[in-house]
C-alpha cells in the first residue's frame, strides 16, 4: 500500500475515533447544516450526526481504491497515480475537517462555519485543478465528455484549461476568510463556470480536430 493510501486510511480511522470519543458529550439532536450566512438550519439525530461523515469517508475510500482497477483505461492511471492518491487523501481530509467543525459547533464552540470552510474549499479546489491537469484519459476522473474520451488531444487541451480554472476557484475561495459568504459563492461560481466551459470547449476543439483531419 502506498504512503498516501495509508494516510487516507488513517484519516478515516481518526474520524471514527473522534466520533466515539465525543459521542456521549453530544446533544440528542445535532446541528448538521448551515445557510450561506452561517446560521444553523438543519438537524439530525446524535448517532447519525456523529457517524455519518466517518461512514461516508470509509465508503469513498473503498470506492476510490477500487475505481482504477475497474477502468478500461486503467493503464493510464500510472501516469497520474500520485496525484490521484493525493486527491483521495485531500478529499478525506476535507471531510474530516468538516466533521471536526460540526462536532465542535455541537459541543458549544462558537464557530463561523462558513468562514472556517474557506481554507478547506481552497485546498480542495486547488488540488482538484492539479489532478485535472495531470489526469490522462480515463472513465472516472476529469472532464469526461464524448469528445475528450474520443480524442487524446482534446482531452489534454480541455484539462489544461479546466485545471487552471479549478485552481483559480481555490484562490477565490480564500476570500471567504474575510468575506465568508461572498468567497464561498464566488468559488462555487468559478467551479460551475469551469464545468460548463470545459464541456463547451471540448466540443468546439473536437470539431476543430475533425476539420484538421
Amino acid at each position: 500500500m502506498r504512503k498516501t493510501q495509508i494516510i487516507s486510511c488513517v484519516l478515516v480511522v481518526l474520524a471514527f475515533l473522534v466520533s466515539f470519543y465525543v459521542y456521549p458529550m453530544l446533544p440528542e439532536r445535532v446541528v448538521s447544516h448551515w445557510d450561506i450566512n452561517g446560521v444553523a438550519n438543519g438537524y439530525m439525530s446524535r448517532a447519525f450526526g456523529a457517524f455519518f461523515m466517518p461512514v461516508l469517508g470509509l465508503a469513498l475510500l473503498a470506492l476510490f481504491l477500487v475505481l482504477p482497477s475497474l477502468d478500461p483505461l486503467k493503464k493510464n492511471y500510472e501516469s497520474f497515480r500520485a496525484e490521484y492518491d493525493g486527491f483521495v487523501a485531500v478529499l478525506l481530509g476535507f471531510f474530516l475537517y468538516i466533521h471536526l467543525l460540526t462536532l465542535g459547533y455541537n459541543l458549544g464552540y462558537q464557530l463561523n462555519i462558513v468562514q472556517f470552510l474557506a481554507p478547506a474549499f481552497a485546498v480542495l479546489f486547488f488540488y482538484s485543478g492539479m489532478l485535472i491537469q495531470k489526469a490522462k484519459q480515463n472513465w472516472f476522473v476529469g472532464i469526461r465528455t464524448p469528445w475528450t474520451l474520443s480524442s487524446e488531444v482534446v482531452w489534454t487541451k480541455t484539462h489544461k484549461i479546466a485545471g487552471s480554472m479549478f485552481k483559480a476557484a481555490g484562490v477565490v475561495a480564500l476570500l471567504g476568510l474575510v468575506f465568508p459568504s461572498v468567497g464561498l459563492i464566488a468559488a462555487v461560481a468559478v467551479v460551475f463556470a469551469a464545468a460548463v466551459a470545459s464541456v463547451i470547449y471540448s466540443y468546439v476543439e473536437f470539431q476543430k480536430q475533425k476539420k484538421k483531419k
